[in-house]
């Protein structure tokens, strides 16, 4: 099969397009057709901190597609239902290629509105959004809710989700995207790189912050007595902790986790309309280079794509 695979570190140029065996699903998992594979930060950030001189491996988390056979013990999937999810994170990685082997629980059954491509641009990113707001916040309707770069990948997700669950929700971005922010369902828009968000957002009940930083800390200062902030990159946390604990309120890291019932929630939401993707770009296998190049820019809206088989 073809797929894209690197060697060690590096840029994009070390990304080259291969052709590997085809995997072989073992007990409990699915061999899947893939026709198309979302891409998220998390891809060029392992790509450039690959393991020098190890083994090729294949990048990929997102993965929308056709069972093409199933494993010993699978009661969930047939051959031919088309299948969306996340391989397992960070070690089940693989769906950048023609066909990929996952779990059968970390899959549902592909919303028949959405393409592939518009399928593959959801799981990490939409689960992300699911565990941080959902399972770790708990955020109920009336609530506000704060998102930081509320145009990004998890960001224009984590909107849809707090609206969906009832919450006034207050989006940052630049300028450019405001109305991109807004049409997501989005009450307000603060501009990160002329406002004082910590100035502007107050009596937060949650908020979502991917990033790590002098900033994340100051968005502590918008939470209510008992708010809770979720940062999605759980890094020096403990500095973090100490101060929220100082100010009354509540911090904590995650790492999004593969998860059918996320699953199934977000491919209910899709299915009812309550959440769409915004695809920035699809691009061919062949062109993973330029996909890592202008994820990397950190300023695309929504998501990008690569198409395998559409």
């Amino acid at each position: 099969m073809r797929a894209i695979s690197q060697r060690g570190p590096g840029g994009p140029e070390v990304l080259e397009l291969v052709q590997v065996p085809r995997p072989e699903p073992i007990g409990n998992e699915v061999l899947i057709a893939v026709h198309a594979a979302g891409l998220n930060p998390t891809d060029w950030k392992h790509r450039a901190r690959a393991e020098p001189g190890g083994e090729p491996y294949i990048l990929g988390w997102d993965v929308s597609g056709v069972v093409e056979q199933v494993g010993p013990g699978v009661t969930l999937f047939q051959p031919g239902d088309e299948v969306f999810g996340m391989l397992p994170y960070p070690r089940g990685r693989g769906s950048h290629a023609e066909y990929v082997a996952s779990p059968s629980r970390a899959l549902a059954y592909k919303p028949s509105h959405l393409s592939h491509a518009e399928a593959a641009a959801v799981p990490l990113a939409a689960l992300t959004a699911w565990q941080a707001l959902v399972d770790t916040a708990d955020v109920q309707p009336g609530q506000r809710v704060l998102i930081h770069a509320a145009a990004g990948g998890v960001g224009h997700f984590a909107v849809q989700i707090a609206k969906a669950r009832g919450a006034f929700v207050i989006g940052t971005a630049s300028a450019p995207k405001h109305d991109f922010v807004r049409s997501l369902g989005a009450d307000e828009v603060i501009d990160y790189r002329t406002q004082d968000v910590a100035a502007e957002a107050r009596d937060i009940d949650a908020a979502l912050v991917p990033f790590v930083g002098e900033e994340r800390l100051r968005t502590l200062e918008t939470l209510r007595p008992g708010g809770v902030l979720v940062t999605i990159i759980p890094a020096a946390l403990d500095e973090l902790v100490s101060r929220a604990g100082e100010l009354g309120v509540r911090a904590t890291g995650m790492l999004v986790e593969h998860d059918r019932q996320g699953m199934l929630a977000i491919a209910h939401l899709a299915g009812t309309g309550r959440l769409r993707p915004h695809i920035e770009q699809v691009f061919p296998l062949a062109d993973a280079q330029q996909a890592h190049a202008l994820g990397e820019q950190e300023r695309v809206s929504g998501k990008l794509v690569l198409s395998v088989r559409d």
